[in-house]
């Protein structure tokens, strides 16, 4: 018999494996890209990065959960786990939500951006015209180094 293509033995011997084992590899693969792209789709705040990003997680092993039932009794089959997600979900957005409000004295990204914005407007009213893009430039490249 003859070896499977990238492989050491025939299919008789096990020749099969290597290329399943390949194949598992590769949707293992697809699927952390897939729920890291859910997870950036999901996650809708700056400033608490790390915490939105469990928060995505759980919304998504909620999506991956309901959309593994076929009908209503695979639905019901899950119930359990899913409520239990769904209350951890809450409690841990219930938990964003205050640290956000407690962390709201803090400027984030789009603030600061604005800010200095603003600061450009102001000094265009005392600097000429020609001047402005080059303070306009160095500010933003500040902004870039931070």
């Amino acid at each position: 018999m003859i070896a499977e293509e990238n492989g050491k033995f025939c299919l008789m011997h096990g020749g099969g494996r290597h290329n399943a084992a390949i194949k598992n590899k590769e949707l293992k693969n697809y699927r952390l890209t897939k729920f890291k792209q859910r997870a950036e789709e999901l996650s809708n705040s700056s400033t608490l990065s790390s915490l939105t990003d469990e928060v995505a997680i759980l919304r998504i092993l909620i999506e991956e959960k309901v959309n593994r039932c076929k009908d209503t009794s695979d639905l019901l089959l899950s119930s359990g786990p899913l409520s239990d997600l769904i209350i951890k979900c809450s409690t841990l957005v219930e938990k964003c939500q205050r640290l956000e409000n407690r962390l709201n004295n803090l400027l984030d990204r789009t603030r600061v951006t604005q800010f200095a914005q603003i600061c450009v407007e102001i000094i265009s009213n005392y600097v000429q015209e020609n001047d402005m893009d080059q303070v306009s430039e160095e500010i933003l490249k500040a902004l870039g180094e931070i």
